[in-house]
């Protein structure tokens, strides 16, 4: 029986920010749990240098207890680039020592940063970690490419983040009229395209002088906020600080455009959970972003950093209520068709079952 394959996975404490604690609680409480015993171990947390690393050695004592004594079939580990790499290299190491099958769920961006830039010595040590792994799972096909630089293609399967359907809030949605408010979630920072909002705000404020901004997120906000009151554009943004629950379900109803200026992504949970809501996408030609944003079907995707035509793009749909909602129909369409929760899960679940047989060139992806 499946419920007898004991699965630890490594991941984030539940109320971290960002996309890779959003996938995992996704995972918490569903059908996984029911087909596996899931045994979940924190290796980071929010805070300050002293809390993280607490958090992380009792990451490492945890997972070496679990080893030891729970002797699990799987390690699912959920990491990302920079210093995220580094803490997981412990969890590599030991599972590796246990002769245990490994996962490594890279949910990592800034690919020329960490490696394509990196000097010799850290791009051996990366090699030399990410080949202990028996699977390294990937976001998108380009980002299949790239891992493809550090490990052979056949160890690299494809699973994409997920989207759920709110219909609710789609109904809601295609009962009323436009507020004029474009939403933004995420890090606020150059790695999000922030930077380049204030130029975008400016622009579109221009033409539609009701127009509002909201960039819910953390980080560099005041680099923004001064960016804003140099254009004389302040009043048309507001920064609600990084919101979840309830918060961040109201202004995905309330909100009529999502846009998200990237420079780097992987496969952007933001964007799938906008989807989701029946919301039209303004984004760029990063990462997987141009397999869920098709341009003039759902949304639009521009070059990172070209405030024309990210500014135009939102300014059409601002312009025609009708197309707007007929794209917020397409991404509900676009998720149905291959995104939802339900087929991200049987995903999972086959890649675990073909690992725990023995058996890995099953191909998962797509």
């Amino acid at each position: 029986m499946r419920k007898n394959k004991r699965i630890c996975m490594i991941v984030q404490h539940p109320m971290v920010k960002g996309g890779i604690s959003a996938v995992v609680n996704g995972y918490r409480g569903s059908v996984l749990e029911h087909e596996f015993q899931i045994r979940y171990v924190e290796s980071y947390t929010d805070g300050g240098k002293i809390k993280k690393l607490f958090k992380a050695i009792t990451g490492y004592f945890d997972f070496l207890r679990v080893l030891l004594l729970e002797k699990p079939n799987l390690v699912h580990i959920h990491s990302s680039f920079g210093p995220s790499f580094y803490r997981k290299l412990p969890f590599i190491y030991m599972a590796s020592w246990f002769n245990v099958p490994i996962i490594n769920h890279c949910h990592g961006a800034d690919f020329e940063t960490f490696y394509l830039n990196a000097g010799h010595k850290r791009k051996k040590l990366i090699r030399n970690a990410y080949n202990k792994c028996t699977v390294m799972l990937a976001l998108s096909k380009e980002w299949k490419e790239r891992l493809s630089m550090i490990v052979q293609k056949e160890k690299i399967e494809i699973i994409e983040n997920y989207s759920s359907i709110d219909g609710d809030a789609i109904l809601e949605r295609t009962s009323r009229s436009s507020n004029m408010q474009i939403l933004f979630l995420g890090e606020i920072g150059q790695r999000k395209g922030c930077y380049d909002i204030p130029a975008v705000v400016e622009r579109v404020a221009r033409k539609f002088p009701k127009v509002k901004f909201v960039l819910g997120g953390s980080g560099d906000m005041e680099s923004v906020r001064n960016a804003l009151r140099e254009k004389g554009v302040e009043q048309h943004v507001v920064f609600p600080g990084w919101v979840r629950g309830k918060e961040k379900d109201r202004l995905l109803r309330e909100s009529d455009i999502f846009f998200l200026p990237s420079y780097n992504e992987g496969m952007p949970m933001s964007i799938l959970d906008a989807m989701g809501y029946g919301m039209p996408i303004v984004s760029t030609n990063v990462g997987g972003v141009p397999k869920i944003v098709r341009n003039g079907e759902n949304g639009y995707v521009c070059e990172p950093g070209d405030v024309e035509r990210l500014s135009d793009a939102l300014m059409k749909l601002l312009l025609n209520e009708d197309v707007c909602k007929q794209y917020g129909d397409s991404s509900v369409s676009i998720v149905k068709q291959g995104y939802s929760f339900e087929s991200h899960i049987n995903r999972l679940t086959s890649l675990y079952i073909s690992l725990m047989s023995g058996n890995t060139n099953k191909q998962v992806g797509v």
